[in-house]
């Protein structure tokens, strides 16, 4: 259910994204936001854990925003599979993987926290 969470997500920042900058972000159609959603998804949980403990070093000195370049290099590795679907250059993948980075900490559900009134 997480992975179907993700991709949706995913999608809806892709398509909101290629509205938003049409010069720096390539979408063909919705069918290809749909399959690099489902790529990005795929690519996060196999690639992204090894990706994270290779570079925990550079997660440590820069206080984990290095994962901001990590995201943003599994765009332009989703940009590799999927056609029709591209950045104009490095920092355009940026700008879309801060953009999906807080609409995950929004939208998805990692922990439930329970506050209780005494």
């Amino acid at each position: 259910m997480r992975f179907l969470m993700q991709a949706a997500i995913n999608m809806a920042v892709f398509l909101a994204c290629a509205l938003l900058f049409p010069t720096g972000f390539y979408l063909d159609n919705m069918l290809v936001a749909a399959v690099a959603a489902i790529i990005l998804a795929l690519l996060n949980g196999l690639i992204k854990p090894v990706l994270l403990i290779l570079s925990l070093p550079l997660l440590v000195i820069s206080l984990g925003s290095f994962s901001l370049i990590i995201n943003a290099a599994m765009l332009e590795m989703t940009a590799l599979f999927v056609p029709g679907f591209g950045f104009a250059s490095f920092w355009w993948s940026f700008v879309v993987a801060l953009i999906l980075t807080l609409a995950n900490l929004v939208f998805m559900d990692q922990k439930n926290i329970h506050i209780r009134r005494q």
